[in-house]
């Protein structure tokens, strides 16, 4: 017995010494700053107090209360959860789409439009904000060009409340479904052919194929897409900087909790209340992958 119980302790402490620099990594650069944007939220951090740490204050929690009287705040977090609920989503049908037609035994030179396909994502988002800004363009832009061929008025992409996230949206899809589909198409070709056959003998059609066979052996990936594309959509700051000049415009359509955290911390020197921003945003991140995870459990 003793023999048994040294021996796993050996074991163990082994096991420890594999994982410490895994775990050194996790709380040098995700514990120590969790804690320590925490610790900042809960002052007056500002210009002054960089110059001389004496200056800042402990005020508890009274960046979280005037946070949530502060109705940019909440515009900016409605525009956060509409481009995270419409835009996810989306992204991932489309990931999920284009894989599914890439599978498809009768398409040639896949691997071209794999690398087509991968493209956007790769390219800094700033080019990528950039050349949309152009196709955006009221009055010379490729999409306008397009409408107007068939006869539709040109639309305000970037200027008009009603279209701006829209447009964000349009084009954060575009620039990021190709890495999700990689995921997807190498989980396609994981699922026996054998199981599509004994379904089409069974009289299966398309339909029932695709939710009986392929979203079931795709559920870890839908699981790990998913969990992925949203918290990539909730730090949505990029796109809507570059597209709209970093004013979050037009009236604060395009305004996210990133780019409100990013104005307050570094535009206007409020860093204990960017914190407090900051915070919020990860308590957010964390209950919604909580929450996606709790679901996969449920549902197998």
């Amino acid at each position: 017995m003793s023999a048994r119980t040294g021996r796993a302790r050996r074991e163990g402490r082994a096991g420890l010494a594999f994982v410490a620099p895994a775990l050194g990594l996790i709380v040098v650069f995700f514990v120590v700053p969790v804690a320590a944007g925490f610790l900042l939220a809960a002052t007056d951090f500002d210009i002054y107090a960089i110059g001389d740490l004496a200056t800042a204050r402990f005020v508890g929690l009274a960046n979280f209360a005037a946070l949530l009287r502060d109705p940019v705040f909440w515009k900016a977090l409605l525009n956060t959860f509409y481009f995270v609920l419409v835009g996810g989503p989306l992204s991932v049908a489309v990931s999920l789409g284009a894989a599914m037609l890439l599978n498809v035994r009768v398409v040639r030179f896949k691997g071209l439009f794999r690398t087509v396909y991968f493209a956007p994502v790769v390219t800094t988002m700033v080019a990528v904000a950039t050349v949309w800004r152009y196709l955006y363009h009221p009055r010379f832009g490729l999409l306008n060009q397009l409408l107007g061929a068939v006869g539709i008025g040109g639309v305000n992409w970037l200027g008009d409340p009603r279209w701006a996230m829209p447009a964000i949206i349009l084009m954060s899809v575009w620039k990021n479904f190709g890495y999700n589909m990689i995921i997807f198409v190498a989980g396609l070709q994981s699922i026996p052919g054998t199981l599509y056959e004994a379904a089409r003998v069974d009289g299966a059609g398309p339909w029932q194929q695709f939710r009986h066979i392929t979203l079931p052996a795709l559920r870890p990936m839908l699981v790990f897409v998913g969990i992925i594309t949203m918290i990539g959509y909730f730090q949505l700051f990029t796109e809507p900087y570059v597209l709209t000049g970093g004013t979050g415009g037009p009236l604060n359509a395009t305004l996210s909790l990133v780019m409100y955290m990013y104005k307050q911390g570094f535009r206007w020197w409020n860093i204990g209340f960017g914190a407090a921003v900051a915070f919020v945003l990860f308590l957010i991140i964390l209950a919604g992958t909580l929450v996606q995870l709790r679901f996969q459990r449920e549902r197998e």
